[in-house]
């Protein structure tokens, strides 16, 4: 009896599927799931017994309802704050057209690739103690809920730009041209028309504003002072400060359960998006502003860019030069010095720049690997599985970075993977978080790739491994480079893994950072600004090199 072509052929599909899920699955086990499980495990167990008793005393201390209350009305106030101020933005960047438009979309974005240490970092130059307002006004906002706020809406703004503006960028203005011909005012046509194909994208802009807010740790950690406390500052205390993984433990599983609920409905939204509209080529739908409303409206939006993104930077930049003598390079000098620290660091904080490119460069090849295989087993849509697997690489965003790093110190001290003294441990914790980067760049190139060019390649004779060597990678080398660049921004500055694992004479950017700034003293607070500039300065000349290369301007990132 002859097999069944198609069924041979979805078999073998299935059997290539599952051979590229395997490693990512593997990684993933190992390194994420495993770590995580085993905080859970020592916290919510005794003499081998588990203790679920300990979520309903955990859950019901005051202090306990009070940080979880805290995470979540902030993290909805910081998403509501975002959406009002970025969808002007977004709109300008999707319907405009004006010099610098591509310089100034790469800047709207260098907030989101930096290390949330450096955004702490900046605004308690702008707002803190000594302060640019302070000493320009007498205004202090640190250790106050507005500064938590603000810095979040700074961090966030290119998620709503991007992801909305991305869209918006492609729907056919003709459409809503078309309802006002037939009677419907301004608004109307953009309620009726607009708004509902634009709705799916504003859902999974504010639902990944809602995730990173929700999860902030060194935003708040350094701006909130001892008053405010998110799930992840918090369980960052119980676990290295209290050293009580009981409530630590059970933190984490509720922010577990929160996290896989919103990026649930985040699936769900984007394939929403995927099939809200027609689309239409990018370049076809932005002009010239047009009349004083539109250009009010762009005055408007770069204004708020100068304000909301470039002040926090300039100020930090300031203030690195702000040393006591005048300004200089001082600080920058002090940091070739151990002893210029006070004893915060075994050696100079000099070092911490060249470890950080280190840990970067090979978290950037670890997350191009199992991000790679990872997009190109999620390329053929598929049912169940895949998407479970799909959201699987996004957890890492969402799920606590402390509860990780400290899971790497719990659990891999055993041969064969006996790692605690191993310099490898950062760039695996690192490349975790790099990983769903490199799959939201890689996929919508990926599945871009016609199928037929691999069948092509196949009845010639090709292998599969060849088939994509000759065919999908001259097509998606540019994306790729866009991938590893991203992967290696969010590498340099992962802090909440980091801090845990980071060994005291190889400190990293972030971890040196706030180390100086946990330390009284001038010096520290002048060497803290001088090394956040850097680490600004090399993500930023990382992002605009990104959009030099990029050809698809029209997605996420």
């Amino acid at each position: 009896m002859r097999a069944n072509p198609a069924r041979a052929k979805a078999w073998r599909a299935s059997v290539v599927r599952l051979g590229l899920m395997a490693v990512p699955v593997a990684f993933f086990a190992l390194f994420f799931a495993y770590p995580v499980a085993a905080i859970v495990g020592r916290g919510l167990k005794a003499d081998g017994v588990w203790q679920f008793g300990r979520i309903g005393e955990v859950l019901t201390r005051p202090d306990i309802r009070d940080v979880l209350w805290f995470t979540t009305w902030q993290a909805l106030a910081s998403t509501a704050l975002t959406l009002l101020i970025a969808l002007p933005g977004a709109y300008v960047f999707a319907r405009f057209d004006f010099p610098g438009k591509q310089l100034l979309r790469a800047v709207v974005t260098v907030p989101f690739v930096l290390p949330t240490v450096v955004v702490g970092t900046a605004f308690l130059a702008l707002l803190g103690r000594g302060g640019f307002l302070d000493e320009l006004w007498g205004v202090r906002l640190d250790t106050t809920v507005w500064a938590i706020l603000l810095a979040h809406v700074f961090f966030n703004y290119a998620v709503v730009v991007r992801t909305v503006g991305g869209l918006w960028s492609q729907l056919d203005p003709r459409q809503e041209e078309a309802a006002r011909v037939l009677g419907a005012g301004r608004f109307a046509a953009w309620r009726r028309v607009t708004l509902p194909a634009l709705a799916p994208a504003v859902a999974a802009a504010a639902l990944m504003v809602f995730l990173f807010t929700f999860t902030s740790f060194g935003v708040v950690q350094i701006l909130g002072g001892p008053g405010y406390s998110t799930l992840e500052v918090e369980i960052y205390r119980q676990t290295a400060q209290l050293l009580a993984l009981p409530t630590a433990a059970v933190l984490t599983l509720v922010q577990f359960a929160a996290v896989g609920a919103i990026l649930a409905v985040h699936a769900w939204t984007v394939r929403r998006r995927e099939t809200a509209l027609k689309l239409v080529d990018p370049a076809q739908t932005a002009r010239r502003p047009r009349g004083a409303g539109q250009w009010v409206l762009l005055c408007g939006v770069l204004l708020t860019v100068l304000v909301l993104i470039l002040l926090p930077l300039g100020v930090l930049v300031e203030r690195s030069l702000d040393t006591p003598g005048g300004h200089g390079f001082g600080f920058y000098r002090a940091l070739r010095s151990a002893d210029a620290g006070g004893g915060t660091f075994l050696v100079a904080p000099l070092e911490a720049i060249g470890n950080s490119v280190q840990y970067a460069l090979v978290a950037t090849v670890i997350a191009l690997v199992i991000g790679g295989l990872a997009a190109a087993a999620l390329t053929r849509r598929a049912g169940r599985l895949v998407r479970g697997f799909d959201a699987l690489l996004m957890l890492p965003l969402g799920v606590s970075a402390v509860t990780v790093g400290f899971g790497f110190l719990i659990t891999l001290d055993k041969p064969p993977l006996d790692l605690r003294t191993s310099w490898i441990l950062v760039p695996l914790a690192q490349a975790l978080v790099g990983v769903p980067f490199v799959v939201r760049t890689m996929l919508p190139v990926l599945r871009a790739v016609d199928g037929r060019l691999r069948e092509a390649a196949a009845v010639l004779g090709a292998s599969p491994l060849r088939a994509w060597r000759e065919v999908d990678l001259p097509l998606v080398r540019r994306a790729l480079l866009v991938a590893a660049g991203f992967a290696f921004a969010v590498s340099l500055g992962e802090f909440g893994a980091t801090v845990f694992i980071a060994r005291p004479d190889r400190p990293t950017l972030p971890v040196a950072v706030a180390r100086l700034l946990g330390r009284a003293g001038e010096l520290n607070y002048g060497q803290a600004m001088a090394l956040s500039t850097i680490l600004m300065v090399v993500c930023a000349l990382s992002l605009l090199l990104l959009e030099r290369i990029r050809t698809d301007r029209s997605g996420e990132f």
